[in-house]
């Protein structure tokens, strides 16, 4: 296990800046997930810490050795990439043990290698056949094995569940927890799919436009948002989020819908109301609202309401018997509202 410490990390192409000066420390053993929208610099930052970009400034070390220069196969880091990249003319076997086999590695050590990764990652039946032979699922854990059998400091995951269905990728986070959980290696992972990083993760990076947004544990993130854009980023469905005013005891949104607050202390400012869709309760009392769009999951039902010109949704555990065009009302959990500033900060100070 291996600490990995990332210390304001520059990236350029030319004149145009992709990473500004990101800072963030791993500690040995941690599963880091770094999670954004497309483009955010997330895969850019992972590829960095391989070896495979340049750092236009900054450092990144392992283990407090500083790795800027070392070539990526002397790293002793392992990426498991997003199309998987074996080699089609290889067997499981031969694909699992290439990099082995080029360092000239003790065959009997090699064997001992195979047979654990293969045990670990329930492979063991298919170690003669090839990757055309093979589903999408099998082809990653294939891809996972051969970075296991390199036994390496620190493991990286680029957007591995990407092309796999809906079904399967929920089967494969499981798999991948549990790697994690068996070996101990530290792993850095790079999604998209913030549900995948809650789902998965010690810790969460969230990128936005090359910066870090937050860093920490997933509920952290998810009870104590840094700013809007966290609040939106992380959750599904995601923050409901409206802009106004705090009045004495009450948030007044930009049409005069009044919704209730537990403590204002902001009087006249103006803020940004959020509210997470299951903290919001089809009432009795409360604001009123209609129905626009019911979409039940089974286990839950997601209830899209406008009240006055604010688009609200509410996820609602127990079966919800409304239908669109339905008045209703809305309840606040008080102790859950979110105010955020002009600037898209989180106020802490009382609400």
């Amino acid at each position: 296990m291996s600490a990995v410490t990332i210390t304001g990390v520059e990236k350029a192409y030319g004149k145009a800046g992709v990473i500004h000066g990101v800072s963030v420390e791993i500690t040995s053993g941690e599963f880091v997930i770094l999670v954004g929208p497309s483009g955010c610099g997330k895969s850019t930052l992972l590829r960095m810490i391989a070896g495979l970009e340049d750092i236009s400034g900054g450092e990144i070390a392992l283990d407090g050795k500083v790795i800027n220069d070392v070539a990526p196969k002397s790293r002793d880091i392992a990426m498991v990439f997003q199309n998987y990249a074996l080699y089609p003319h290889m067997t499981v076997r031969e694909n699992m043990t290439f990099a082995l086999t080029l360092k000239k590695t003790d065959r009997h050590e090699i064997e001992n290698k195979i047979t654990r990764a293969s045990a670990i990652l329930g492979l063991q039946d298919l170690l003669d056949r090839y990757p055309r032979q093979l589903s999408g699922g099998q082809r990653q854990r294939v891809a996972m094995g051969r970075a296991i059998v390199r036994d390496p400091k620190v493991f990286l995951f680029d957007e591995p569940l990407s092309n796999l269905d809906a079904k399967l990728r929920v089967q494969m986070r499981t798999e991948i927890k549990a790697l994690h959980r068996r070996l101990g290696t530290t792993i850095v992972y790079v999604t998209h799919d913030q549900v995948e990083a809650m789902t998965m993760a010690d810790k969460i990076v969230v990128m936005n436009g090359g910066v870090v947004e937050q860093f920490g544990a997933p509920l952290d993130l998810y009870d104590r948002p840094a700013n809007l854009f966290v609040a939106q980023f992380i959750g599904s469905p995601s923050m409901n989020i409206l802009e106004g005013h705090a009045a004495s005891d009450s948030f007044v949104a930009a049409d005069g819908t009044a919704f209730p607050l537990q403590q204002a202390g902001h009087t006249g400012t103006a803020v940004s109301y959020g509210i997470r869709p299951e903290h919001l309760r089809l009432s009795d009392s409360g604001v009123p609202a209609v129905v626009e769009v019911v979409e039940p999951t089974g286990s839950e039902t997601l209830v899209v309401t406008t009240a006055g010109r604010n688009t609200l949704s509410a996820l609602v555990r127990e079966r919800a018997h409304v239908v669109p065009g339905q008045r209703v009302f809305l309840a606040p959990d008080l102790a859950q509202i979110h105010l955020f500033d002009q600037r898209g900060k989180r106020v802490v100070s009382s609400i």
